[in-house]
């Protein structure tokens, strides 16, 4: 039986964006259901142009030799993660037009949890 495991990732910042796609990968590459849930200003990490990209820290972080935002987008999607933006999160921050990366889906928590099970959960 597969252990699943939950990210919920409720912050917009680099540093929490980051590391739900290292916990994400990770998890991934050892065989773990992953769906990461990103709602409020975490769902930026799931936009087609995702501004953390531009963030100083991403070009800090690359240059000391380690994956940055985009390896880890594109890691995560090739390892099956499932990446849900949250419908009221989206709105609540009024996100409503955001473009989202292909792939992502718009769902609530109910399909989160029902996603996870009785797995771990993991907020950043």
């Amino acid at each position: 039986m597969t252990r699943r495991l939950g990210i919920l990732l409720e912050s917009g910042g680099h540093a929490r964006g980051h590391y739900a796609l290292v916990v994400a990968a990770g998890a991934a590459a050892l065989g773990r259901a992953v769906t990461l849930f990103a709602t409020n200003r975490g769902c930026l990490l799931l936009a087609e142009s995702c501004p953390l990209l531009d963030d100083p820290r991403e070009v800090a972080i690359i240059a000391r030799g380690v994956a940055g935002i985009a390896t880890l987008l594109e890691a995560c999607a090739e390892l099956g993660v499932r990446r849900i933006a949250c419908e009221a999160g989206l709105k609540a921050e009024d996100l409503g037009s955001l473009v989202l990366a292909p792939g992502v889906e718009v769902a609530g928590i109910a399909t989160f949890l029902d996603a996870v099970g009785d797995g771990q959960v993991i907020t950043l």
